[in-house]
C-alpha cells in the first residue's frame, strides 16, 4: 500500500478504540481539525481513515486548542527523573523494555523494577506501530498534494549502458506521474523537471512533499533553511512546499512506488537509441500503461481518477517559465557582481554584501535593490559571460565620458569540465579593475 501525506507524518499516539480521552499528538490533532473544518470530511470518515474511535474524534473536535498529555501525580514513578532519556532512546533500540532496563540500571542508577519500564515503553512503541498503519491509510483528497522524488537506473543505450536520473511527480489523489529522464539532478535540471510536470498535467497540486535534498533545503541552526533559488520558484508558481519529517522519507511512498515501477516495468527489456528515443518511449508508456493500469491501492485507473483530479489542479497554462520572468534573490559579490544562468552582470559597487532581485524581462535583466533599480543590462546570450559597466566602479565619476561599455568574455560552454572551485577568467579582474578605476 502506499505511504503518505506530511501532514500525518509525525508520530501519532497509541491505538485509541475504546478509551475516552486518549492522548492525542498534536500533529494528529491539527490533522482531524484540517479533515473535518477544510476538507469537509464527516468523523465517521475521519474516525475509520485514522484508525482512531468515533469518541476519540468528537472530544478532539471539541477543544479548542492542543494540550499535552500531562500524567496525573499519582502515576509518576521511579522513571521520572528518566523520562527524557527513555523517550530518546526507545526508537534507537527498537522499543525494546528490556535493553532499556539493563541501560537505566547499569549507566543511570535505576532502581525500579523491569514491569514499570516494561509499562513506560508499552504506548511508545504502540504510537509507533499507530504512525506506520496511518501513513499507509492515510488519503489526501483531490488537488492537495504531489510527491516529488528521484530514481536512477542503468539504462541501455545502443552505444551501452548509462545512468539516467528519474525525476517523478506524482499526484496524490489520482496516482497519476509523470516521469522524466534526466543527465542530472542540479536545480536548474530538477526546477526544469517541474515545469515539464505541470505542462503535461495541466496544472499542479497546492503542495509538493519532499525528502530533503539541497535542491530543496538544508538544515540551518533554527532549523530547516530553503534553497532560495528553489524557495523563490515557489513563491513564484503557487505551491507550498513541504517536507518528510527526518529519518522518515518513507512517508513519500506513492511516489517511491512510482520510482520502482518505472524501473521494473517500463526499462525491462528494452534497449534505446538515444536520449531522445528514451524520453518517447517513456511518453508513450506513461500514457499507454502507466495512465491505464489497475491501481494495486485505488482499485482504478489513474486516468479516471485524474478527471476528477483536474478540476482542482492551479492551472498553469497562460504562466511564463520561472527563469523568464521569475525575481531571483542574489547577493552582491565582492567584485560587484550578480549571477544568473551562469552570466554575470554589475551592479553599483557601494551594493557588495547587500541582497538584491533580479528579473530577466523582454530581453533585459533588470536588477533591484529595496524595489529599486540599480542596474540594467541586455541579457548576455550563452553561457559564462560577463558584462561590466564602468560607471558601477568605485573611480568610475572621472572614467565615465571616455570608457566604452566593456564586452562580454567568453567562458567555455561546458561547465561539467570545470573543477569544483570555480577559476575566473583573467579578463574578469581586468574588466572589474578598469571599471574601479586601478591603474
Amino acid at each position: 500500500m502506499d505511504e503518505v501525506s506530511s501532514k500525518a507524518c509525525s508520530t501519532l499516539p497509541a491505538p485509541t478504540r475504546g478509551r475516552e480521552e486518549p492522548m492525542i499528538r498534536e500533529a494528529l490533532w491539527q490533522e482531524i481539525h484540517r479533515l473535518f473544518a477544510v476538507e469537509r470530511w464527516s468523523k465517521a470518515m475521519i474516525a475509520q481513515t485514522l484508525d482512531m474511535d468515533r469518541k476519540t474524534v468528537r472530544t478532539c473536535l471539541a477543544q479548542a486548542a492542543w494540550a499535552p498529555y500531562q500524567r496525573s501525580p499519582q502515576a509518576e514513578t521511579l522513571l521520572t527523573d528518566h523520562r527524557a532519556f527513555l523517550e530518546a532512546r526507545a526508537p534507537k533500540v527498537n522499543y525494546s523494555a528490556q535493553v532499556l532496563y539493563q541501560e537505566l540500571t547499569q549507566q543511570h542508577g535505576y532502581t525500579g523494577s523491569y514491569q514499570t519500564v516494561k509499562r513506560f515503553v508499552r504506548p511508545l512503541r504502540d504510537a509507533e506501530a499507530l504512525a506506520t498503519r496511518a501513513t499507509v491509510r492515510f488519503e489526501t483528497p483531490p488537488g492537495l498534494q504531489s510527491q516529488i522524488d528521484w530514481g536512477q537506473a542503468l539504462v541501455p543505450f545502443r552505444r551501452g549502458r548509462a545512468i539516467r536520473h528519474f525525476f517523478v511527480l506524482t499526484l496524490g489523489y489520482s496516482r497519476r506521474s509523470f516521469y522524466l529522464p534526466c543527465r542530472d539532478e542540479q536545480l536548474h535540471t530538477f526546477l526544469d523537471a517541474h515545469e515539464q510536470a505541470f505542462a503535461y498535467f495541466g496544472g499542479h497540486t497546492k503542495e509538493h512533499l519532499y525528502d530533503r535534498p539541497r535542491t530543496v533545503c538544508r538544515p540551518g541552526d533554527g532549523g530547516t533553511i530553503w534553497n532560495p533559488t528553489f524557495h523563490a520558484f515557489a513563491q513564484y508558481w503557487g505551491f507550498t512546499p513541504r517536507l518528510c519529517q527526518p529519518y522518515r522519507a518513507q512517508t513519500k511512498g506513492k511516489v517511491e512506488s512510482g520510482v520502482k515501477y518505472v524501473k521494473r516495468n517500463f526499462l525491462v527489456g528494452r534497449e534505446f537509441i538515444d536520449d531522445v528515443h528514451l524520453g518517447e518511449d517513456l511518453l508513450g508508456w506513461m500514457a499507454t500503461t502507466a495512465d491505464q493500469r489497475i491501481h494495486g491501492t485505488t482499485h482504478e485507473r489513474p486516468i479516471d481518477r485524474f478527471a476528477t483530479e483536474r478540476l482542482h489542479l492551479v492551472a498553469t497554462e497562460h504562466q511564463p517559465a520561472f527563469r523568464l520572468e521569475a525575481i531571483v534573490p542574489r547577493v552582491v559579490a565582492t567584485d560587484f557582481l550578480v549571477s544568473l544562468d551562469t552570466n554575470r552582470y554589475s551592479v553599483p559597487f557601494r551594493l557588495i554584501g547587500r541582497p538584491v532581485d533580479v528579473q530577466r524581462r523582454e530581453g533585459r535583466i533588470v536588477i533591484r535593490y529595496q524595489g529599486q533599480v540599480v542596474a540594467e543590462h541586455p541579457e548576455l546570450p550563452g553561457h559564462h559571460q560577463l558584462r561590466v559597466l564602468p560607471e558601477h566602479g568605485p573611480g568610475a565619476v572621472a572614467r565615465t565620458a571616455r570608457q566604452p561599455h566593456l564586452r562580454a568574455v567568453e567562458r567555455p560552454a561546458h561547465p561539467w569540465t570545470m573543477p569544483a572551485v570555480e577559476i575566473r577568467d583573467l579578463a574578469v579582474y581586468e574588466a572589474c579593475a578598469q571599471a574601479g578605476g586601478v591603474a
